[in-house]
């Protein structure tokens, strides 16, 4: 399925429930299915104000997030239960337009090593399970939205992947200064992300509009794929023990004239921003022009990633000897982070090696080059780094297509 631009995607859902009773005090997955007419009600009017997407309320519907509530074995039950509640929406506004409904994807809230003690194996089959019951729900599309690790986003969008092939936005969270949670920049993640090919890229929740604004002229440069903006109606304020947002939807459209200059082809609302606030956005999205896709910082360049920054180099960079992959793999990443090479090369031999290189890759502070005349090993390295690799060695272009195409391998 093709999408079209620009697309008018929704606003917040948990910010408007607290407005019909929800209070927090169970799960919000678990509360619509018992108060269907809240939802239901609040993605018709986002439908009537303009949105062309919905998203379903199964941000929080993966095995963690629901045990961590209390609900066992309901992953599947959950999340069909939760898109037929958008679809009833749709049938309901009876508008005359196809309006898509998005199978909404959250964070687990679980890190890799050394932050915490998940595998990204595990991340990976936590995501497949909630996506399998979204795809057999008959979702139109994906958004991975929230998003604060690579790993978490990378595992997810992975998980899509082996069982649809649906459009998917990822969209990250992160600070004024474009920094996520673990400490990666967002042109970083955004390099990552459309080298694995995903049909957009953007950021919600975070921060207000005008600090979002920063951020997506600055991905601007670097994007190669449609730009999304979904950001809060200012910042949350508290007074009189209750919050509030104090950007009004006048104000908040104002800003989206400057974020379509700056590639923005998706548009939408967070936390704070209602039904006015898109209609606010349809109204001005009449006047949009659509910016082509300029990624200065990267043309002529290998878009090469670590996990945390982004490095485009000369296609022409010198590889270095490459190190060996064991033990001692971490402290010999450390040291050559501190050499004077561009690039880090490791040498892979077997799949054997798999484990050493997956303890030790968040020690990588350089472009990553791996080397390896095995492409099991080859596949295996790039799904437990998480950055954007190149490759050196004999493997055929058969084999490097195809891992090219799934994890941005650089060849």
């Amino acid at each position: 399925m093709e999408l079209y631009f620009p697309l008018i995607l929704d606003g917040a859902t948990g910010t408007e429930l607290q407005k019909c009773g929800y209070d927090g005090s169970i799960c919000e997955e678990r509360w619509v299915q018992e108060h269907p007419e809240a939802i239901i009600d609040l993605q018709k009017r986002y439908i009537e104000a303009g949105s062309d997407v919905i998203y379903a309320p199964t941000f929080g519907a993966n095995r963690v997030k629901l045990e961590e509530n209390g609900i066992f074995n309901r992953t599947a039950e959950y999340n069909q239960k939760l898109v037929k509640l958008s679809r009833r929406a749709v049938e309901e506004a009876g508008a005359d337009r196809r309006i898509l409904v998005a199978g909404d994807i959250a964070p687990t809230g679980k890190f890799l090593a050394p932050m915490g003690d998940a595998r990204f194996e595990d991340l990976y089959e936590i995501y497949l399970e909630q996506v399998t019951a979204l795809e057999e729900a008959g979702v139109d599309m994906y958004v991975i939205e929230t998003m604060m690790t690579v790993a978490d986003a990378r595992a997810a969008l992975l998980a899509v992947r082996a069982v649809s092939d649906r459009p998917v936005l990822i969209s990250f969270t992160c600070d004024e200064k474009g920094r996520t949670v673990t400490g990666s920049d967002i042109a970083a993640v955004l390099d990552i992300f459309q080298g694995m090919g995903v049909d957009a890229f953007g950021m919600n929740c975070s921060v207000g509009p005008e600090d979002m604004l920063r951020q997506m002229k600055r991905l601007h440069r670097y994007a190669e794929v449609p730009l999304s903006a979904k950001a809060n109606a200012g910042m949350p304020i508290t007074a009189d023990g209750r919050t509030y947002y104090d950007c009004p939807p006048e104000r908040f459209a104002a800003v989206q004239y400057a974020y379509a200059k700056a590639g923005v082809c998706l548009f939408g609302g967070c936390c704070g921003t209602g039904p006015d606030h898109i209609r606010a956005i349809r109204e001005a999205a009449n006047a949009f022009k659509e910016t082509p896709l300029n990624p200065v910082e990267l043309i002529g360049k290998l878009p090469l990633a670590t996990e945390k920054e982004v490095f485009p180099l000369d296609p022409s960079v010198a590889v270095p000897e490459p190190l060996p992959c064991d033990a001692d793999l971490a402290s010999a990443l450390d040291e050559a982070g501190d050499s004077d090479a561009q690039v880090i090369a490791v040498r892979i031999d077997s799949p054997d090696e798999l484990d050493d290189f997956a303890d030790a890759q968040y020690a990588v502070r350089k472009p990553l080059c791996i080397v390896t005349e095995d492409a099991e090993a080859l596949e295996g390295a790039l799904r437990a780094y998480q950055g954007r690799a190149m490759y050196d060695g004999g493997l055929p272009e058969k084999v490097l297509a195809p891992l090219s195409e799934k994890y941005g391998l650089i060849y």
